[in-house]
């Protein structure tokens, strides 16, 4: 039986830090500082993932932030180099509107939601931050709009319940909505 080597794989994913900031925290004899680092990590062909890592030292908190940002991996469809159609994506006070882009036109994106889209491995997209520009909700909301997109088949994590004119039930009958 032939083992795999643990580095065998891990050179797919390319990674970016986001965000890295100084916390600290008030005790009896001061403050003690520590870091929290915030990292996306692709392959640059439709698997995304984010995490954060906190230690006392930054390149740990790197490290640890990129270990977590592996096991939350998402895949992402993509229609060509952009996406199929325009999407909101929202989490917390944050909001991030993708639309498609025609080819040429480049990644249109502030820092952090820019971080996910090219590491996503999208090319041509026009965003647009909106309400809280917090990093960490900045990231999450980009995700939480690139996995609502609806293809033809569904939408990229889940089916969506009220999709009966794009997709039949597993019985290959459409379920009934009452309205």
């Amino acid at each position: 039986m032939a083992y795999l080597d643990k580095d065998v794989g891990q050179t797919e994913f390319e990674e970016k830090v986001v965000d890295i900031r100084r916390v600290a925290k008030v005790v009896k004899g001061g403050r003690t500082f520590r870091f929290s680092a915030l990292v996306v990590v692709g392959n640059k062909n439709g698997k995304v993932g984010w995490g954060i890592g906190k230690a006392g030292e930054v390149p740990v908190a790197i490290r640890k932030a990129v270990e977590n940002a592996k096991k939350s991996l998402k895949i992402i469809k993509l229609k060509g180099e952009t996406i199929p159609h325009s999407v909101i994506g929202k989490y917390g006070a944050s909001n991030v509107v993708l639309k498609p882009a025609g080819k040429g036109t480049g990644v249109i994106a502030g820092g952090s939601a820019r971080a996910v889209l090219e590491l996503c491995g999208i090319r041509d997209i026009l965003t647009k931050s909106l309400g809280s520009n917090t990093p960490i909700n900045v990231v999450k909301a980009t995700l939480n709009g690139l996995t609502s997109l609806i293809y033809r088949e569904g939408r990229a994590d889940k089916p969506l319940a009220h999709d009966s004119e794009y997709k039949e039930d597993q019985e290959g009958q459409r379920p009934e909505i009452n309205e």
